[in-house]
């Protein structure tokens, strides 16, 4: 096997392979071939890297050179000057934005610096279709060493020990919920892995399982031993073709090494892994309706209990685990519960995984420990919001969670202070806006995503729901009243209280929290009929200031109604009968003329 003295590794995660990282991988290998340098230099195609905002990326080690934005052009100047001549392409290394130097390794970026990566381990570090890179890095040490050394309840005693809670939104207690399982008796039991990622602006387990399939693997190989198991489900969505692609050849590397099979490292264990695909549906994240569907069934929440610990998968007990909480575990038992427990705070140990997105400048995927403010993660992981707007709110927990403000910002993060402050943890969205955004319109759209969701099996989902969205729609529509908004605080409680399975019980939280939070943007929406964020199109007026206009008639070309009217060279006005708030006049305007309110 050849020796390399150096590796570029390039992100080979979802957002990158859509910005060209896979025909950067060609190029830097067409380009080490050409310059003689393919004993030298090894191409390593590897999972997400995290800092998504700034991909394509490839890290050169072993001087841990950290190039961003690579395009395919790049790639010869790469090889040129920093494989064979050992100098670094300045232009393409990170460039600090309050110091405007580069900086050459990951470490000392502020994206990086807080983190702690534990379930993103090996993510953009090792080859996630080649077993024996994952194996180098003490990847399936932990089975080996729990068959060789551990009964089933040693090891259910680690993980209760370890304090990890469920990383999927719920965050029931990992150890206790194997415990459950281990002790309901039958002839056949399964684990499933929950890869059902549903929420908007979510991709931690897609990356995971794109960045490390391994570790998921392994990790349900436990809980198998653990619980009594020899089947295991992985129930992913066929939205996530590369994730899919990845796990298959994963299982498949695993079974020829007898990591996967019968008599797992010679040991009477045997434990083997299949794959089922959903269609998309945000309900099936809900662990009965996720079991109906891998039935063949519709994906429909049914009552609990009985759980499906005790009757699951073809009515057999049945652990339930996202990728997350899986990826967590391999590492638990090779560095100790006691190690992982020392992480976080006192009733949520380890770390996090979020997706960062919406107004922030460092868009990616990150993962912190448990107990960091918001503030830490929006300002120095996250770089603050774009365009120096000022922060309004961020969202945390997907549709089901709730929106937190500025007061907020100093709330450390975890399972608990997120629920008191009218939010939830969720499977790990983080979507953050700015003054810009109206908070009426946030709510409505996450009602939108939740009504097109919702099984429509109980009436206080399927109809209540539609209600919520349909006063939205009012209110942003400029027809609301005030009457409307305790009609919408009222329902929004029923809704909670009697919703069968957990879409419907959270869905009402972006409608609650708003509403806390932002009541004076609602009352602007139907006493003054006012869009203080000037989003909602049907409350946007749009006048001309008469000292700014030039009477061009770029404007009025434009208007597709009619509604302008003026002599050339002098101001001229819009009919607001008439204007239909389509904004052509407001993009056409070369004098800033056009005002909007």
């Amino acid at each position: 096997m050849a020796q390399y003295k150096m590796h570029l590794l390039v992100c080979g995660g979802t957002g990158c392979r859509a910005s060209q990282s896979d025909v950067i991988v060609k190029n830097l290998e067409s380009s080490i071939k050409e310059l003689g340098l393919s004993e030298e230099a090894q191409v390593v195609t590897t999972g997400c890297f995290g800092f998504c905002e700034k991909g394509p990326i490839v890290k050169v080690i072993p001087d841990n050179t950290f190039y961003t934005q690579v395009k395919p052009e790049d790639c010869e100047e790469i090889v040129r000057e920093h494989v064979l001549k050992g100098r670094r392409v300045y232009r393409l290394l990170y460039e600090d934005p309050e110091t405007q130097k580069h900086i050459e390794d990951s470490k000392h970026m502020g994206f990086y610096q807080k983190q702690l990566r534990i379930a993103l381990r090996n993510c953009g570090f090792i080859d996630p279709e080649n077993i024996d890179e994952y194996i180098a890095r003490d990847g399936y040490a932990a089975i080996g060493n729990i068959l060789a050394e551990m009964s089933p309840e040693q090891a259910i005693d680690i993980m209760k020990k370890s304090g990890l809670r469920g990383r999927g939104g719920g965050g029931f207690p990992t150890g206790i919920k194997w415990e459950i399982a281990s002790k309901n008796k039958a002839d056949q039991k399964y684990v499933v892995c929950n890869a059902d990622e549903g929420d908007p602006g979510a991709f931690m387990d897609r990356s995971i399982l794109e960045g490390d399939p391994h570790s998921v693997l392994e990790a349900m190989a436990i809980c198998g031993y653990c619980i009594g198991a020899s089947k295991g489900l992985i129930y992913i969505r066929a939205e996530y073709p590369l994730a899919i692609k990845r796990l298959q050849v994963a299982i498949s590397q695993a079974r020829e090494y007898g990591l996967l099979g019968d008599n797992i490292l010679g040991t009477p264990f045997s434990f083997d892994v299949e794959l089922k695909y959903g269609a998309g549906a945000f309900v099936c994240g809900e662990e009965t309706a996720l079991i109906h569907s891998m039935e063949g069934h519709r994906g429909e929440p049914t009552v609990k209990p009985p759980f499906p610990a005790e009757k699951g998968y073809l009515g057999k007990p049945t652990n339930v685990n996202n990728v997350e909480t899986l990826a967590n575990i391999p590492v638990i038992y090779l560095k100790g519960a006691e190690w992982f427990a020392s992480i976080g705070t006192e009733k949520s140990k380890g770390t996090k995984v979020f997706a960062l997105a919406g107004k922030i400048n460092n868009v990616g995927l990150i993962e912190v420990p448990m107990g960091i403010t918001l503030r830490e993660v929006i300002y120095e992981i996250g770089g603050g919001i774009k365009g120096g707007k000022k922060f309004k709110a961020v969202q945390t927990g997907g549709p089901s969670g709730g929106c937190l403000t500025e007061k907020h910002l100093d709330t450390p993060i975890d399972f608990d202070n997120l629920l008191a402050a009218g939010s939830m943890m969720g499977s790990g969205g983080m979507i953050v806006m700015d003054e810009d955004d109206c908070m009426v319109s946030v709510a409505k759209f996450y009602l939108e995503f939740t009504v097109e969701e919702s099984c429509g099996k109980c009436a206080p989902c399927r109809v209540g729901n539609k209600r919520l969205h349909e006063i939205l729609e009012k209110i942003c529509a400029g027809k609301g009243t005030e009457d409307d908004l305790e009609y919408l605080k009222n329902l929004s409680y029923v809704i909670k209280d009697t919703s069968l399975c957990g879409l419907g019980q959270t869905s009402p939280n972006p409608v609650l929290s708003t509403l806390e939070h932002f009541y004076d943007e609602y009352l602007a929406h139907v006493r003054e009929r006012i869009c203080i964020a000037g989003r909602c199109k049907a409350l946007k007026l749009y006048t001309i200031l008469p000292d700014k206009c030039t009477g061009c008639t770029a404007c009025t070309r434009a208007c597709p109604v009619g509604a302008i009217t003026g002599e050339k060279r002098q101001p001229h006005v819009i009919d607001v009968d008439k204007c239909i708030r389509c904004g052509a006049c407001y993009d056409k305007c070369k004098f800033t003329a056009i005002h909007v309110q």
